[in-house]
């Protein structure tokens, strides 16, 4: 699972999506998993730590999906599922959950969408009933779809275009990954989104929500085999139907600038982050993912990291430093790593520094102990995960949208264990050689006045502005 959803969820790391389907020599969650007539996945994870059960519904589609030109449609899909169907009227489905004691939400990804409720365990039968409603009944019509758009993009212009960091993060990634799905943001290009009708929104979920294209995952206090015929009962009623092939993801190019700085008023301490494109679990031709995690663990786990010891604690040119791999794409994965200067250290030196500092522990490699060590907070971290009841829903979801199975999760511990030293050096120094790199600084302007201005389409109005 992708280091980012783990640190969400309050945990160093825990699962990481593979590409094997060898024996299972050690488990993590012991899951029940069934597939119905019609064609859904269903994943149960008893959990009797507490009366309560959680409900994650994936389905196979993402924002990576989406026809050029129509940006953001994923996400503003996301949101038109709470508008209600013909048994529930527009918000009603949030409403009765919060009614019944428990909370739900709902996220889009490049490669994926998620709706998820936690709920008292006798209320599984409830909200395993209105999924499977809004799943073949959602009802998108003027009246609730054109204020919805109107919800997106201003959730857009919060988060992105009046946010100094949302606007250099999206510039990053486009920089980084151009004429790539994953180069463009999850929420859309703004002049794209405004154009979005009620057409595009039915035909998307025509296209791509039935349960021949989603996984069903429930955690908590709850019986296999009950939950089987709870299923059968409410998901099994829901006809399949055609869904749309995903198409393949094309090769990342090389981005044609190594390096983007940008300056906002509204910015106070300077960030530097650098980015590189490099194999996810579904791309890897060998054994790269698994090394680039145990070498990310290695970087970044606090104060015994090496890049926390080396330019925080030994150099003193940064107050923070930090590493991200997020590897359960079907595509091409980032791994990042960011930093902060310390008051009165210059950016540039900083920036100058994490470059020397990659290419001296490139040289030298690390040692033994330190990959152990990397991997054992790994796979310790993995026995606390089945203690928190998103988890389950978030490593098997995450697997199964994106190309893997059950099987991938469970055999985690054994895969990451056996990660050597020498894989993990061989990792390090392809990715600070790697070519599909970019530099980004975010820096304070040092006059005036910053006014944001809206990000569009590459294919409109002069791309990025």
């Amino acid at each position: 699972m992708a280091r980012a959803v783990i640190r969400r969820l309050g945990l160093l790391a825990a699962f990481t999506l593979l590409n094997f389907t060898s024996p299972i020599h050690a488990a993590v969650f012991y899951p029940a998993s069934f597939m119905l007539d019609n064609g859904l996945q269903l994943v149960v994870v008893p959990n009797r730590l507490a009366p309560a059960v959680t409900q994650m519904v994936w389905y196979k589609v993402g924002s990576s999906d989406e026809t050029p030109g129509k940006t953001g449609l994923a996400h503003y899909l996301e949101h038109l599922m709470f508008r209600g169907t013909a048994q529930r009227g527009p918000g009603e489905f949030s409403k009765t959950i919060a009614a019944q004691g428990g909370n739900d939400n709902a996220f889009t990804s490049y490669d994926y969408t998620a709706y998820f409720e936690t709920v008292a365990a006798d209320r599984l039968p409830l909200i395993m009933q209105m999924e499977a409603d809004r799943m073949q009944n959602l009802r998108i019509t003027p009246e609730t779809a054109t204020p919805e758009l109107s919800v997106v993009l201003k959730e857009r212009q919060e988060r992105t275009d009046n946010d100094p960091r949302g606007r250099f993060d999206e510039k990053l990634r486009q920089t980084l990954m151009p004429q790539h799905p994953y180069g463009t943001p999850i929420i859309g290009w703004k002049n794209e989104i405004e154009k979005l009708s009620v057409a595009d929104a039915n035909k998307f979920y025509e296209q791509h929500y039935a349960p021949n294209n989603a996984v069903v995952v429930i955690s908590g206090d709850v019986e296999p085999d009950k939950v089987l015929e709870l299923a059968k009962s409410t998901y099994g009623a829901v006809p399949k139907r055609d869904v749309s092939a995903r198409s393949a993801l094309p090769a990342p190019v090389k981005p044609s600038n190594r390096r983007i700085a940008m300056t906002d008023s509204g910015v106070q301490q300077p960030q530097l982050t650098w980015r590189a494109v490099v194999p996810s679990y579904s791309t890897q031709k060998n054994r790269e993912a698994y090394a680039l995690e145990v070498l990310c663990e290695a970087l970044d786990s606090g104060e015994v990291g090496l890049l926390y010891r080396e330019m925080v604690m030994q150099q003193g040119i940064a107050s923070g430093v930090g590493a991200q791999y997020d590897a359960d794409a079907r595509g091409d994965a980032i791994f990042t790593i960011s930093a902060t200067p310390n008051p009165g250290k210059d950016p540039g030196a900083l920036e100058k520094a994490l470059q020397k500092t990659l290419k001296i522990l490139a040289g030298k490699g690390l040692d033994a102990k330190t990959v152990k060590d990397a991997v054992r907070r790994l796979t310790r971290a993995a026995i606390f995960a089945r203690d928190n009841l998103m988890m389950p829903g978030y490593a098997f979801g995450m697997a199964v949208t994106t190309g893997h199975s059950v099987t991938d999760v469970e055999a985690w511990p054994d895969r990451i264990a056996a990660v050597s030293p020498d894989e993990v050096n061989t990792a390090l120094r392809k990715l600070v050689a790697n070519p599909r790199q970019v530099t980004g600084l975010l820096l304070p302007a040092p006059n005036g006045t910053h006014k944001a201005q809206p990000q569009t389409s590459p294919h409109n109005e002069g791309g990025i502005r």
